[in-house]
């Protein structure tokens, strides 16, 4: 047990510290784009985006939501759960249990932690969406060995989904 305490905050704490190379940053910032890019195809297709003024309360909203949910959740599903280079030949298998385990996630806090929220949580485009997310922060964390990318990503998009998108008002 302790044995494997140590290997997941070795990999937590080596996801914290390793910054990504200029390269790293350029592969993340493609990841990025075609992560937004599906997202958007999405939310907007299936009516879970749509174009709202901006909400009140921006300054706030940055400061929180770097915190819980974008260092928060992906500290825990790509920094505990994705292995690095040096643990695994089998990144698909990660990449797809960290996605899972992520968009079920989201049902069991709709379900328990945040029922206001169960309405936009449960509805299968809203975990689609999880699930790109997921997948585009799975796979910056494992080209690029660091945790900030994903982290950077995940913020960004639920700032402009809270405060652009009808994010605040579909929570409720």
């Amino acid at each position: 047990m302790a044995q494997s305490v140590n290997v997941y905050g070795r990999r937590l704490v080596s996801a914290l510290i390793t910054l990504p190379s200029p390269q790293g940053w350029a592969l993340s910032l493609g990841i990025g784009l075609a992560t937004l890019t599906a997202m958007a195809a999405i939310g907007f297709l299936s009516g879970l985006y749509h174009l709202t003024p901006t909400q009140p309360g921006l300054a706030l909203r940055l400061l929180t939501v770097v915190l819980v949910p974008a260092l928060g959740e992906e500290a825990v599903f790509r920094g505990l759960l994705m292995p690095g280079h040096d643990e695994t030949d089998r990144p698909a298998l990660a990449i797809v249990l960290s996605t899972a385990l992520y968009v079920v996630w989201h049902a069991v806090e709709a379900l328990t932690f945040l029922p206001n929220a169960a309405g936009v949580f449960l509805q299968p485009d809203f975990l689609l969406c999880c699930a790109v997310l997921g997948i585009g922060c799975a796979l910056l964390r494992w080209r690029t060995g660091s945790l900030w990318p994903a982290v950077i990503l995940h913020w960004v998009l639920v700032v402009v989904w809270q405060t652009w998108l009808g994010g605040v008002s579909a929570l409720g």
